[in-house]
């Protein structure tokens, strides 16, 4: 029997390590990749469309990407000010309208170096499938209420 005290210990270390990570990750600089590195990492065609997310979308949001982008998407994560540089803002329709859904599907996929971004976001695309992103793309649109360009 695992005792209470024991399961809020190691809860306490798998929910720092991706802190720890993406800290280390935006003190570095973005290592450059070659054209044909990009080409060879596409992102899958998209799913058909779909009206809103399910829970399981909006959970895996909680788990993966609140922890900078915010609960509500409001780039007030608890990791946010940590941060060299601040997350993208879910909620900001401006910006989010000049932006594909594919162009958001790859920077979750490949990571914020891929598109040009800030180095502090991870590239997902070994963790989540291609199924898991595109909804994780829907509901950045439900959270901004906009459609891309």
């Amino acid at each position: 029997m695992i005792h209470t005290r024991n399961k809020t210990t190691w809860r306490g270390i798998w929910l720092g390590i991706p802190l720890l990570i993406l800290t280390m990750a935006c003190d570095r600089k973005p290592a450059s990749e070659t054209p044909a590195q990009q080409v060879t990492q596409a992102p899958a065609p998209a799913p058909a469309p779909v009206q809103k997310v399910g829970e399981e979308i909006k959970s895996a949001y909680q788990w993966y990407c609140a922890q900078c982008h915010g609960a509500e998407g409001k780039a007030d994560g608890i990791n946010a000010r940590l941060l060299t540089v601040m997350p993208r803002n879910h909620t900001e329709a401006e910006y989010l309208e000049s932006r594909t859904d594919e162009e958001l599907f790859r920077a979750i996929k490949l990571g914020g170096v891929a598109v040009g971004r800030a180095p502090c976001m991870p590239k997902w695309g070994h963790t989540l499938d291609d199924e898991t992103i595109h909804g994780l793309v829907l509901y950045i649109r439900e959270l901004c209420n906009c459609k891309g360009s």
